[in-house]
């Protein structure tokens, strides 16, 4: 005798599957480099945006090049924190572990 042949959907609904998918989206869009860097800009804001440039983000250290050694000493010892809470709120599953000022 012949095996039966099921005749039921094997395909989910989209409604299951869609929250998953956009989950993988999100976690995908957060943890690239290239968006962390783009975002610098609105990080920092429109005052000291035009003085300072995101370089690179690797292994967790957003490298950020800025024009002179006043605003070094002042990103660096007195906006450091705000600056990582801010990017860590934009980024949660980037892992940002530090960001390393330098002139350039």
């Amino acid at each position: 005798m012949a095996d039966k042949i099921s005749t039921a959907p094997t395909s989910k609904n989209l409604r299951q599957l869609l929250p998953a998918i956009l989950r993988q989206i999100g976690k995908r869009h957060e943890e690239r480099p290239d968006l962390i860097l783009a975002a610098w800009p609105s990080v920092i804001g429109e005052r000291l945006s035009p003085m300072t440039r995101a370089v690179s983000f690797i292994e967790g250290i957003l490298t950020i090049k800025v024009r002179n050694s006043s605003l070094l000493s002042l990103l660096a010892q007195h906006e450091r924190h705000k600056l990582l809470k801010e990017l860590r709120k934009k980024f949660p599953n980037a892992k940002i572990r530090n960001i390393r000022f330098c002139i350039g």
